[in-house]
């Protein structure tokens, strides 16, 4: 791929070490954000800066947009196609609506520019380090064209699908991160009920989570489907509900006699089982 332009807009805590990153791409950078003085230090580091995201499109053959929300993205990628030449690629790094992303993938055909929802993980420390994962939805050629560049603030890139399945990736794997800080916050009232240290919990849990993967540990399969006789995984995935089931049912025994109800551990020893495609086990089946 030729080293064209790259341009990013948004240079807030996570796109302004994005936008770091690609200040040794060959083809040049080029930046803008609504602050002037985030401006300064990026300047000073060999990029140019522009007043506006229509500037930036008279100047990039890749546009990367890190904003706030779906409807800065609509604004921001509107005044893009105001000057963007046939063949640019805008690519959009903020998590948004699905919906919206498909929409603004249409505006965008219409005037001959590709569109990517890029959707990141990873958070600002990750892009310091060029550690981030990006989930592109968008054509095989956009992905090929935007793979490079995005390569300078993430090791894991990975084209989730058309348009809008880069987002929606996203929002699985939020979906994830957001139950999972409930989960811990019934974890810590049932810690703190019992007289325990919850930040001596909090040092166990990222201990073993660093270990084990946390929640990711499990999700090897490439369906949700339950699991027939024979499959390598039943034996495996069918222990670690015993495992599961056992152990929420014991915290569940803990929190009544504390008198702490425990929602999330409750669905978890019903759900357990059949989440993982191997069904509920036998202390699941006899506990109300």
């Amino acid at each position: 791929m030729s080293a064209g332009t790259v341009g990013f807009i948004g240079l807030g805590s996570m796109g302004a070490p994005m936008a770091e990153r690609l200040l040794t791409w060959p083809g040049g950078l080029v930046v803008c954000d609504t602050r002037p003085e985030v401006l300064g230090p990026f300047v000073a580091a060999g990029a140019e800066s522009v007043d506006s995201a229509a500037r930036v499109a008279e100047r990039a053959s890749v546009v990367s947009v890190a904003v706030v929300d779906d409807a800065q993205v609509r604004a921001v990628v509107g005044e893009i196609l105001s000057a963007a030449k046939p063949g640019t690629v805008v690519a959009v790094h903020s998590t948004i609506s699905d919906e919206t992303a498909v929409a603004v993938a249409a505006e965008c055909a219409s005037a001959g520019v590709e569109f990517v929802d890029a959707p990141i993980s990873g958070g600002a420390p990750a892009a310091q380090r060029g550690a981030l994962a990006v989930m592109v939805g968008g054509s095989a050629t956009a992905f090929e064209r935007v793979r490079e560049p995005f390569g300078h603030f993430a090791d894991l890139i990975v084209h989730a699908g058309t348009v809008g399945d880069g987002t929606r990736m996203k929002l699985a794997r939020n979906l994830l991160h957001f139950v999972s800080f409930t989960a811990a916050a019934e974890a810590q009232r049932l810690a703190e009920a019992s007289g325990l240290d919850i930040t001596v919990l909090g040092k166990v849990v990222r201990h073993s989570d660093a270990i084990t993967g946390g929640p990711g540990a499990i999700m090897l399969r490439d369906t949700t489907a339950p699991i027939e006789s024979g499959d390598f995984w039943l034996p495996i995935l069918s222990h670690v509900r015993d495992l599961g089931e056992k152990d929420l049912s014991l915290a569940l025994a803990l929190g009544e006699r504390l008198g702490l109800e425990l929602p999330l551990a409750r669905m978890a020893l019903g759900g357990l089982g059949a989440g993982l495609g191997v069904g509920a086990g036998a202390i699941a089946k006899e506990r109300p």
